[in-house]
């Protein structure tokens, strides 16, 4: 919801990079805020927060069982354990970035930078949509299974956002 844009980003960078700003430690198992030292730090209502949640798009965040803690589910540039399990990924993920970044990753291949893991997605058209946020879009496509069948872990967050730690170059396809 549009009204509720500039909170969301606000728990965005508290949740995953930032939880010092409001007075607040991420468990490092689970990555959980306490719910109220997110409302006050936000300036929301519960109310307010049930609805970014449930109707932010991409599924970013998530509340414990009894909605006493919150978290987001992946981009932590913060130590933290989300307690997901290593999943065997799809043949092909792909990745959404923009052209000026494109040298690096044939050198380089993709890796995490400031966060803990780099993100990848299942279909091309969520990758062109995470490409545009910069720019023009450009996807690269990774041979995941190749990756996994060489001893690389993934993991896929409850949103459905694949991670692993790194992808080499000889897995990457621009």
């Amino acid at each position: 919801m549009k009204q509720y844009q500039s909170a969301s980003k606000f728990i965005s960078l508290v949740l995953r990079h930032r939880p010092e700003i409001i007075g607040v430690r991420l468990e490092y198992h689970g990555a959980w805020a306490p719910v109220k030292a997110v409302l006050r730090g936000a300036k929301l209502t519960m109310e307010e927060l049930e609805l970014i949640v449930e109707s932010d798009a991409k599924g970013r965040y998530s509340f414990n069982e009894d909605k006493t803690k919150i978290r987001a589910n992946q981009g932590h540039s913060v130590e933290v354990d989300l307690g997901l399990a290593p999943a065997q990924p799809p043949e092909k993920l792909y990745h959404g970035t923009v052209g000026r970044f494109l040298g690096g990753i044939q050198k380089e291949g993709l890796r995490a930078g400031e966060r803990q893991f780099v993100h990848l997605s299942a279909d091309v058209e969520t990758a062109l949509s995470v490409g545009r946020r910069r720019g023009k879009p450009v996807v690269i496509q990774i041979a995941a299974g190749r990756m996994y069948e060489d001893g690389y872990q993934f993991f896929l967050s409850a949103n459905g956002v694949w991670m692993t730690k790194e992808a080499p170059a000889a897995y990457l396809k621009i």
